[in-house]
């Protein structure tokens, strides 16, 4: 997940990136650089099995491939975990390193990210082998950590970055948003255990507690994505594995969507109509021009991405930003479709949900490959970023 500074060509950025890439001589050395980035995959594969479940047609259909990905995601998810641990325990240095760099800590945000992912399947999908009241009480296991560790992460990070992280004039990036979209996802799934809490006044309170952290995830995700279309708009893009971080800006908007139309849908559970029908409306009102934003975003990062790899873009962890992020619009679309009884955003949800599959279908397949060559098990590269460059 690191990356090279250097001006060379993109050749020569590929050939530094192999270069640096260590050998792996033990399966002590396999786990000696596993860091928080790793939890992109278990939200990428995650996703998968709750936009299909959001699906506002074929959801029945894909229930069996919803629960196969979700078993997976589960499966990843103690794999990472363990993997992470035993990193800690042998490797504590580079572990702590972690946190001083200025993009790997950003990754701290995925960790949250991808427990209330595996939580949200859990209640949505894995409730029809685990039973109901089983998929409820991990789902609140996991959203609870994920809330807490989340919350953690939104104000840790942009701390070290404001106070230690040493930052170039063109260094924002996607991953920027990794530590500050946790409480936007804590809001969108917190709104499916609102129905499983006894009594008005703690449905309310959480439901009130999910705004709240839709609020405090927003207005951050709104000054970072301007500081990013500044970078773009003054240094232009790095062409290097930073380029599919691009794709992260759609996470914030796309989970807002969801939490907004998953919110308005369990309001009248827990507060008083005329503020359960404002809250309604505000799914539409909110959701269809941040839809439309949210387009606009997708058509520049096509863009700037089909560039990179005419360039020769490397592959990289950081391609699993084409998964999750774009799993969040999917379920934001589908709330859209529910909200306004559209066709047109049911068939667009069903569209860009092929998208989504054919998109983790190729980064899975690429991780996987590279992980059992022991590429990206590798030393990871030592220098924070590619320097930014237009033409």
């Amino acid at each position: 997940m690191f990356e090279l500074k250097t001006n060379g060509s993109p050749s020569r950025q590929r050939r530094a990136l192999s270069g640096l890439l260590g050998s792996l001589d033990s399966p002590q050395q396999a786990l000696g650089f596993i860091g928080p980035n790793w939890y992109a995959s278990i939200m990428g594969t995650g996703i998968i099995a709750t936009a299909a479940a959001r699906l506002p047609i074929l959801k029945g259909a894909l229930h069996p491939f919803a629960l196969a990905v979700w078993v997976l995601a589960a499966a990843m998810l103690v794999l990472v975990t363990i993997a992470v641990s035993v990193h800690w325990l042998r490797h504590r240095e580079v572990a702590m390193g972690h946190a001083r760099d200025p993009v790997m800590a950003q990754f701290y945000g995925a960790p949250p990210m991808a427990l209330m992912t595996v939580g949200t399947g859990t209640l949505l999908v894995g409730k029809s082998i685990l039973g109901l009241p089983a998929a409820v009480d991990a789902d609140w296991v996991l959203w609870t950590l994920g809330t807490v560790t989340g919350l953690l992460a939104a104000v840790l990070i942009p701390y070290l970055l404001f106070t230690q992280h040493e930052v170039r004039p063109d260094g924002a990036f996607g991953g920027w948003l990794m530590p500050i979209v946790p409480p936007m996802v804590s809001a969108a799934n917190g709104a499916f255990l609102i129905p499983h809490l006894a009594g008005a006044s703690a449905r309310a309170t959480l439901l009130y507690g999910c705004y709240a952290m839709f609020g405090m995830s927003l207005v951050a995700a709104l000054i970072i994505i301007t500081l990013i279309w500044s970078r773009l708009a003054h240094h232009g893009s790095s062409g290097s594995v930073r380029v599919p971080t691009l794709w992260i800006v759609l996470g914030p908007l796309g989970q807002s969507i969801t939490a907004a139309g998953l919110l308005a849908s369990e309001a009248h559970a827990a507060v008083s109509g005329p503020v359960a029908s404002a809250m309604s409306t505000m799914a539409v009102l909110y959701g269809v021009p941040v839809f439309g934003f949210a387009l606009l975003w997708a058509a520049l990062a096509t863009a700037l991405t089909v560039r990179a790899l005419r360039r020769d873009l490397p592959f990289a962890l950081t391609w699993w930003s084409f998964t999750f992020p774009v799993g969040t619009c999917v379920t934001g679309i589908s709330g859209l479709a529910i909200h306004t009884d559209l066709p047109a955003f049911r068939w667009i949800a069903v569209l860009a949900y092929g998208a989504l599959l054919g998109a983790w279908l190729t980064v899975a397949a690429r991780t996987l490959r590279g992980t059992l060559s022991g590429q990206l098990l590798g030393r990871p590269l030592s220098a924070p970023q590619f320097a930014a460059a237009k033409g």
